[in-house]
């Protein structure tokens, strides 16, 4: 009999122990055959290694193809074959076009170029070399098992990053929870991130004239949306900071030129631009002297119930988004005066909640609800307030609907002292 190829070592005994994975860590060490061996040969190897999926064939140290063990049984076991194909080459029912790869390449595009071969590469193997000589063989099952540990390495990594950016985001919110707190107000805010992190953000702070208040949901959710909250939270500090708290229309503007100017949102023309992200938002002043309440919006309204009013009333924001493309880079806002008197209850929202599909029909929450829910809640604090639309919410999710948006919503009763 022709001497046998000599077994391959395993690829990753012979590297330093840290290294991406690649082809190597996979390549199983076997026995190969040449031509010259026959068939009745090959029939012997497959008899006395019983785990032998399928068998290199090499010339010169170099692989030219693969015998697939049930393949090569089920032919030789055809009436007659023994007689006729024990004597030749074991080339007769060899693969010819196996998928050979080279030791270093990296798992991912082997995971790719195995995907593209066909089933074949999964089910028979693959062929490992070093600069061209076999090395050995690997198999689908081990090549599938290190994508899913790779896959499950990274999602951990990503989790621990979307966590701590949490950890951020909570961070920088807190600073306005705490500005909220010392204005004294019946007031409660709720934001509840879809995901780990959320596009929703919002800003207080206060003055001794009376303080400024900002609800604002961003382009996207989870980690795109996270990232935009941060763009527009430190451009409207910037806008605060230049321009004072008592023009919200003006700090809309600023925040508006400051997101196109970062993004590189500049022409409202431009179809190449790299994003078309904004937001939506609601940013108020209200003066404590006057019980008044300063109000602008893109996309988004207040919704404002005085003491013995019989319906809520609607305070439209403008139907111009922030940031956007389709924004230009000098659009103006105005402002709204909403008289508010001891008593008045405002309330406002992000798209979370009023967008959220539920109930038997499988329909959007809705403005009306909101308003419905205010009128029969309207003795009561802020806080049960919304806890009471949060239990709403709940209930008309169900079970059946998934959370579709970030949730934010921010409600305030005006007092006598305040």
């Amino acid at each position: 009999m022709p001497e046998l190829a000599a077994p391959a070592t395993y690829l990753s005994d012979c590297r330093p122990s840290f290294h991406p994975p690649c082809a190597g860590d996979l390549c199983q060490a076997v026995p190969a055959v040449n031509t010259e061996h026959s068939n009745e040969q090959v029939m012997e190897l497959f008899g006395r290694h019983r785990d032998l999926i399928s068998l290199p064939v090499v010339e010169n140290g170099q692989p030219i193809g693969l015998i697939n063990r049930n393949i090569f049984l089920s032919q030789m076991s055809r009436p007659f074959h023994r007689e006729i194909y024990d004597r030749k080459s074991c080339i007769a029912f060899m693969d010819k076009e196996p998928l050979v790869v080279e030791a270093d390449l990296p798992i991912e595009p082997l995971t790719q170029r195995a995907v593209s071969h066909g089933e074949k590469a999964l089910s028979d193997g693959f062929i490992i070399t070093r600069e061209g000589q076999f090395l050995g063989v690997g198999h689908g099952l081990p090549l599938m098992r290190v994508v899913a540990q790779m896959q499950e390495s990274r999602h951990r990594q990503i989790m621990h990053s979307i966590e701590y950016a949490s950890v951020i985001q909570r961070s920088m919110l807190r600073t306005s929870r705490e500005a909220l707190a010392r204005t004294g107000l019946d007031a409660d805010l709720v934001w509840e991130p879809r995901d780990v992190v959320g596009g929703d953000f919002y800003q207080f702070s206060d003055t001794a004239e009376g303080w400024l208040a900002t609800v604002a949901d961003c382009t996207g959710h989870g980690v795109p949306g996270a990232f935009m909250t941060l763009i527009a939270s430190i451009s409207l500090s910037q806008a605060i900071e230049q321009h004072g708290p008592r023009d919200p229309a003006h700090l809309l503007g600023g925040l508006n030129r400051s997101i196109k100017q970062m993004l590189g949102q500049l022409d409202g023309q431009d179809q190449t631009a790299a994003s078309d992200d904004g937001l939506d938002a609601a940013c108020f002043w209200y003066e404590r002297s006057r019980r008044s309440l300063r109000f602008a919006g893109a996309k988004t309204s207040l919704f404002v119930l005085h003491p013995g009013q019989a319906g809520v009333e609607m305070v439209d924001g403008e139907r111009q988004g922030v940031g956007y493309v389709s924004t230009p880079i000098d659009h103006v806002w105005h402002n709204r005066e909403v008289p508010l008197q001891a008593g008045s209850l405002v309330f406002v929202a992000t798209d979370g909640l009023i967008d959220q599909i539920g109930g038997p029909k499988a329909i959007a929450f809705g403005k009306r609800r909101v308003r419905e829910l205010l009128l029969a809640q309207r003795e009561r604090s802020a806080a049960e307030i919304n806890r009471a639309m949060q239990a709403a919410l709940q209930e008309w999710q169900g079970s059946q609907h998934h959370r579709r948006d970030d949730l934010t919503f921010f409600c305030f009763r005006v007092q006598e002292s305040v």
